[in-house]
């Protein structure tokens, strides 16, 4: 059955700009406006175990500063560039080098306990989603590291770790992400009970996001669950996505890769 719960590979969808940042048309704000002020802002996005908020449903953007940030370009849409979608910062594609692309190394966290192999399964499926589009772009999974699997673990790009929030499924992060905060929590109950929704294929959507991929429903065809105008687009409008919510008006119930995600990730990492 597939979920239609509003908010991504999130359970929820309170911190999902369409949410938090537009505000009814018949309703009024602290500002007087349609738009809340930063304080109302922060007050509905979600703050995640890790103190990080997130927007968009399944980005992290940092600390209380960081977001700050994410709201004042939200507002005054200062710093935005006006298939794929890739994430700019300041006008500049949000991708790793070709010689780091090549070496994406990660730990998947043992506080996973007796839900550790389904993880590595899924990221698994996940990653050869991805590789099996480009020789550009490898993920390597070190075990060695899985017992101190955090993002203080510098032997690794980044951890594979569990959260016991019900408010997402999974989330992920960009490849500009500060190191402290470059990591993808996992709800392994959730990602194990989603229908339709694959655990390979819904990991294969957080691994699109740290290739710097954003959600392909903030495009402006898509007519609902807009985000902002921080992107850059690679292919044409792919409603069937692995980056578009099927609830966010996607064709795919189940997540699957498309052709366009393919050609996507070949033009941005070659092929």
């Amino acid at each position: 059955m597939m979920r239609t719960r509003l908010g991504s590979i999130a359970l929820s969808s309170v911190a999902a700009l369409g949410v938090a940042l537009a505000a009814p048309a018949s309703a009024m704000t602290e500002s007087g406006t349609n738009v809340p002020t930063y304080k109302e802002f922060k007050a509905s996005t979600l703050q995640d175990a890790d103190n990080q908020y997130i927007v968009n449903g399944d980005e992290p953007v940092g600390d209380d500063g960081d977001l700050q940030k994410f709201y004042d370009r939200m507002v005054d849409g200062s710093g935005y560039e006006s298939g794929l979608v890739v994430n700019t910062v300041y006008g500049a594609d949000d991708k790793w080098s070709a010689s780091q692309a090549l070496n994406l190394t990660y730990c998947i966290s043992n506080r996973f306990g007796t839900q550790k192999a389904n993880i590595v399964n899924a990221m698994n499926q996940g990653v050869a989603l991805w590789e099996g589009a480009t020789s550009r772009v490898n993920y390597t999974y070190v075990p060695s590291q899985d017992s101190s699997c955090t993002t203080r673990n510098n032997s690794v790009l980044f951890s594979v770790e569990p959260t016991t929030t019900t408010q997402y499924i999974a989330r992920a992060f960009f490849p500009s992400t500060s190191k402290r905060s470059r990591n993808i929590l996992v709800n392994a109950s959730s990602l194990m009970s989603s229908g339709s929704w694959t655990p390979g294929n819904i990991m294969g959507h957080e691994l699109g996001h740290t290739l710097g991929f954003r959600h392909e429903h903030t495009r402006p065809e898509a007519g609902q669950c807009f985000e902002d105008n921080n992107w850059r687009p690679l292919t044409p409008y792919d409603r069937a996505s692995i980056m578009h919510y099927p609830q966010c008006g996607g064709s795919s119930s189940d997540l699957s890769m498309t052709d366009t995600d393919r050609a996507g990730v070949r033009n941005l990492y070659g092929s």
